[in-house]
Order: C-alpha cells, then structure tokens, then sequence
C-alpha cells in the first residue's frame, strides 16, 4: 500500500566500502527519500565479539585486506536491498522497514545479507527520517521510543531525548584491544561526581592525563595507546592497572571513591580467556581460575577499590558462574552482560528471569537493526536493567551512539578513551546536543547508578 508521493519515501540506497578505526574494511550506506532529505551511517566492527552476536559478512579473500573486506556486504545493500526498497518502503516506519530488512535476509543471524549491510541501511534511513523532519536524530528516536514512566534511571519521560548520560571513559587497556599484555580488556573513569556532562568529559580528560604522567616517569612505553585511545603499558598484574587508576584520580585532584568524584569500572571480557575446561586463565599473571573464584577475586577488588561496574565478570554461557556472581555483588555493583545479552531480547529476558546481571550493554551491530535494538533498550528499562549504550573497538566518525544514548534515556554510555577523533566525535557530539538542550536537558549523573548501594 505504499504510495511514491510519501515524503518520506525511500527513493534511493547506496553502500560503500570505507575504513574503520584499525584501518579495516566496514559498510557505508546512504539513504535519499522522495523528500530530497538525506541520511547516511556507517558501521562499527568489534574485535571482541560475542558468539551470540549477528553476523557481520566479511569477503574472505586473503588478497584483498587479509580477508575482511566488505564488498559482499556492500553488493548486498546496492543490488538486493535497495531495489527492494525503492519505492516501497517508507523511513519514518522504522519498524516496518526493518522488518522487511530482516524478511529480505531471511535468517536469525542475518548470516545472508549480513548485519553490517542490514544495519547500515537501517541507521542511515533514521537519519534521513529525521533530517525531513527538520529534527537531530536524538528527537526522532525519543518519537520511536514514545514517552516512558519518568523513573529517574533514564527510562521515562523525564529522561527520554533530553538526558546526557554518564560516560565510562576507557583509560587503560588490556584483552584484544591492547599489546601491553593484560588480559582483561578495559579499566576505566566514572566521573560519578559531575554535574553535568561536560564536567564529567572535563573530569575524565584529567585523570587520563595523570595518568599519562605517572607513566611517563617509567619509560617511553607509557605513550602506546590501544585500539580505543586508553594506555596499554606493560602491566605485571591486573591489580596494578586499579591502583594506577586510582592514584592518578588523585594526581588529578579528585577524591576516587564510590561516593566521591572518580569511581572505577572494569570490562573484564571474560569469555576472551576462558579455557576450554571452563576455567579462566590470566596469562599475564599465570593463574588460573574457577568460575566462582574469579567471581571471588572481583568481590575482593570491589572492597579494596571504587569499583561500582563490572562488565563481562565472567563467559557468554557461563550462566551458572553469572548467578553467583550477581549473588555475591548485585546488590552493590553494577553488573553489565555484553558477549552475555548480545543486544539481544531472548537473551536479556532470560537473564532478567533469572536474575542475572542487572546492566545490559548496548551495540546496535550486534543485533542489527535500529527497532530490535530500541526493543532491547525498552526491555531492560522495563526489568529493572541499565542500559549502558556503546561503541565497538573499531569505531568511525559516525555519531549515532550518542543521539542514541539522549534519544533513549538510556543514562550511560561507553565509547572508549578521550582521544582519537572517532572516539571525540561522539563525545564532541554530547556536548553539542547538551548545549542544543540548555536547560531543558539534565545530566544522569549519580541517578545512572540508582538502586544500587554503592557505598556497601
């Protein structure tokens, strides 16, 4: 019943192949509609991928990018998805269009077109969306959210396209993402002191600085940066890395405590060294570990240090060693399951069931499309669920993360380090949009974390 006079019809869709911030190969798409408005996305590869996650096609041919590059993706969007939504598929119904993306693959993984052709025409036809509306792409996903119920926590309509959220700021890194020899993947800043958002970036720039200083006096390593622009120095230990973290919050002048100015978070990327035996083994340190122990080991980090987010604590199936995890620090600590939940809804709703985790991490790739990834949001808001929206390791200068994270209310987001312009233009983008907001936009700041007995 579509009819081609709809403004906001889709009259044209083009792929390409760009690069990502590793330098690899991922998909752009542009979207036109009848309107002449325009909208383009492009699409994030991660390095550390869960095997839940929906497929993102890559060539395989060893002669061109070592294998990844993205031509069959992108031959995906320009002969088979683009005829097919060519005047038949209307942008400002996102969920219509997106389910005819997904009809047209044809599989649960999106193994056939590829989540990166398939997500790349759904964020691009967004933007287009809301550029004929004259509105930022923060307002046209507020209108597909609709309002919620104003709980404080970045899911009602006090929160909904007009709250910044918190920012978890990457600032030493380990796992896949560095060459420094850690094993789990991120240690980074809470500024869950801040006033406003800008306070918290300002905050953030601060002690990754300090800690740029402490490092400088032990060698010319302490300036290798990993893929999301935090340090990756040589650490002996893991523990070495949260006591670095917290003596430059106070190099900065901030008091690091969980009630303070500075607090810690850790993705620690279990699944990346779980052993075939289901144990977990630190190389860096040479020490091995049962599910339960390795669940102990960040109980004790979480006494001796303001730890207040724990992300991937422990394997993408481990549900049974997730259970004793969230037992022991539930209460107290946000627990965040990204290779666990994947973005996906089945996923977290059994999690929820089960009272595993109480924090979702959000990425738009792993799922994707832009109305299943609204689905998961809106899922874990209704269970009692942080969402924690976020970037991949290798990121672009595509920005809508962030008009996601204010669009949603979600009240916190992760894109890595505070330098590197991929990671800048999503937190220069938040500043803007802050800005665009005045006074009608307020801060998640300490209420990100409510519910949660921080201070236990």
């Amino acid at each position: 019943n579509f009819i081609m006079t709809n403004r906001t019809g889709i009259a044209g869709v083009r792929a390409r192949e760009v690069l990502d911030s590793r330098g690899n190969p991922t998909v752009e798409v542009d979207v036109r509609l009848e309107c002449g408005a325009f909208g383009r996305a492009i699409v994030p590869p991660g390095a550390s991928t869960g095997r839940h996650e929906a497929v993102e096609l890559r060539d395989g041919d060893p002669m061109r990018y070592e294998g990844k590059g993205t031509l069959r993706a992108v031959a995906g969007v320009n002969d088979i998805i683009g005829p097919a939504l060519r005047g038949r598929a209307d942008a400002a119904d996102q969920s219509d269009l997106d389910d005819r993306l997904c009809r047209l693959d044809g599989t649960a993984g999106k193994s056939n077109l590829g989540a990166n052709a398939i997500l790349g025409v759904s964020l691009a036809a967004a933007h287009a969306a809301a550029a004929a509306e004259d509105v930022p792409l923060y307002r046209h996903i507020a209108g597909l959210v609709g309002n919620g119920d104003g709980d404080g926590n970045g899911s009602g309509d006090g929160a909904v396209g007009r709250s910044l959220p918190m920012p978890m700021v990457n600032i030493i890194s380990g796992g896949r993402h560095a060459s420094g020899g850690l094993d789990m993947q991120d240690f980074l800043a809470i500024p869950i002191g801040a006033a406003t958002y800008r306070d918290a970036l300002r905050m953030a720039v601060a002690v990754y600085r300090a800690v740029g200083r402490i490092l400088s006096q032990t060698g010319p390593y302490a300036y290798g940066v990993a893929d999301e622009g935090g340090y990756g120095p040589p650490l002996p230990c893991h523990e070495d890395a949260l006591g670095l973290l917290y003596d430059a919050a106070r190099l900065a002048g901030y008091r690091c405590a969980a009630d303070g100015d500075i607090a810690i978070g850790i993705d620690v990327a279990a699944t990346e060294f779980m052993t075939g035996d289901g144990r977990y083994a630190l190389a860096a340190e040479g020490r091995s570990f049962t599910a339960a122990e390795l669940a102990d080991l960040l109980a004790h980090w979480r006494v001796a240090y303001p730890i207040i987010s724990i992300e991937d604590g422990l394997g993408e199936d481990d549900w049974d060693g997730w259970q004793y995890l969230t037992d022991r620090l539930g209460a107290s600590t946000q627990l965040i399951g990204d290779d666990l939940f994947t973005t996906n809804p089945q996923r977290l709703a059994r999690g929820a069931d089960a009272g595993i985790a109480n924090a979702v991490l959000v990425k738009p790739n792993q799922i994707g499309t832009l109305t299943e990834t609204l689905a998961t949001i809106r899922l874990a808001q209704e269970r009692g669920y942080r969402p924690v929206i976020s970037a991949r390791s290798g990121e672009t200068e595509d920005t809508t993360i962030a008009d996601l994270a204010v669009g949603t209310g979600a009240g916190q987001i992760k894109i890595g380090s505070v330098t590197r312009s991929e990671r800048l233009a999503k937190y220069n983008r938040l500043l803007r949009i802050e800005e665009e907001l005045g006074d009608a936009g307020r801060f998640a700041g300490r209420d990100a974390f409510a519910g949660l007995d921080l201070v236990k």
